[in-house]
C-alpha cells in the first residue's frame, strides 16, 4: 500500500473524472520540479465509481473556470495548516477567455494572434460554447482533443 502524506498548505482537487487528472495537471502548468504534486489515478469512489485526485502543495492560485470547463463535477479543497479551509464545487463557466481555441480558419483569432479567444456558454448540459467573434460552436462534452489551449501559449 502506498501512503501519501497530507499537505500543510495547498490544494486538493478531488472527484476528477477517472482519466482526466493528468490532463487537468497539464493545463495548470504546475512546475513538478519545485512543487510537490501527488496524482492518484483511478481510485475507488463511493460517489462516482472511479476518480482521480490531484494534491499540490504550496500552490493556491489556479484557474477555477478552466477546471470547471475540464471537469465540472470536480471539487477544489484549499488546505491551510493541514485543514480544509474552503471547499469549492466547480461548475461549468458561463464565459471562458483563452482556454478554448476556435477551430474556424476564417475567425479573426486565426489571423490576429493578439485577439483573445472568447467563448460563451450556449448549452450547459452538453457544455457547448460559441465563439464570440464568428459563432463557431465547440462542444466540451466527451473528448478533449485540440480544444484546450495551454496556459503558456498566452504568457506574453
Amino acid at each position: 500500500m502506498v501512503v501519501i502524506d497530507s499537505i500543510k498548505n495547498g490544494i486538493v482537487i478531488d472527484h476528477i473524472t477517472a482519466g482526466l487528472g493528468m490532463k487537468l495537471l497539464e493545463y495548470l502548468d504546475i512546475d513538478t520540479s519545485s512543487d510537490t504534486v501527488a496524482v492518484i489515478m483511478n481510485a475507488v469512489s463511493n460517489k462516482y465509481g472511479r476518480k482521480d485526485v490531484v494534491k499540490i502543495e504550496n500552490v493556491t492560485d489556479i484557474d477555477l473556470a478552466a477546471l470547471g470547463l475540464i471537469d465540472p463535477k470536480a471539487t477544489v479543497n484549499y488546505i491551510v495548516d493541514h485543514v480544509i479551509s474552503q471547499k469549492i464545487n466547480l461548475t461549468v463557466p458561463e464565459r471562458v477567455v483563452n482556454i478554448i481555441k476556435c477551430k474556424n480558419p476564417r475567425c479573426v483569432t486565426s489571423v490576429e494572434t493578439n485577439a483573445p479567444q472568447l467563448f460563451s456558454l450556449i448549452d450547459k448540459e452538453n457544455r457547448e460554447y460559441r465563439c464570440e467573434y464568428c459563432d463557431e460552436i465547440i462542444s466540451m462534452k466527451g473528448g478533449y482533443n485540440n480544444e484546450f489551449i495551454h496556459r503558456q501559449w498566452f504568457d506574453r
